[in-house]
């Protein structure tokens, strides 16, 4: 499966943006789909994971009840929701693909997208 993540650009802070990560080859619903980032200076850390039931998500502490995974199978496509944006979410922004559960590590993905970048003006 290769993975397009889009929808970066620069966003105020308290803002909002949407980010999206398309499929092909095979379809998106084989998958849970997570979003990681790699800000400046910094390792890439696991955002959110959105299972392939839809029900099933996990947040990291730092962007839980600000951003909200979700999927649309039909349009092969995981969305990333990101609300309240605040200076240190700057990063570039990458989908991963697993058949994994749980999945909050880089290692547990088998297929990454390129990345988005996202910057947050104060």
């Amino acid at each position: 499966v290769q993975l397009q993540a889009s929808g970066g650009g620069l966003v105020q802070a308290g803002g909002s943006s949407r980010l999206s990560c398309t499929s092909s080859g095979r379809p998106i619903n084989m998958y849970s789909v997570g979003w990681f980032r790699l800000a400046p200076g910094k390792g890439r850390e696991f955002v959110a994971v959105i299972r392939t039931n839809s029900i099933s998500r996990a947040y990291s502490d730092s962007v839980e009840d600000r951003f909200t995974i979700s999927r649309d199978n039909a349009r092969n496509t995981v969305y990333l929701q990101m609300d309240s944006l605040k200076s240190e979410d700057t990063a570039v922004y990458y989908c991963a693909a697993t058949i994994n559960w749980p999945a909050r590590r880089e290692e547990d993905y088998e297929y990454w997208g390129q990345g988005t970048l996202v910057t947050v003006s104060s």
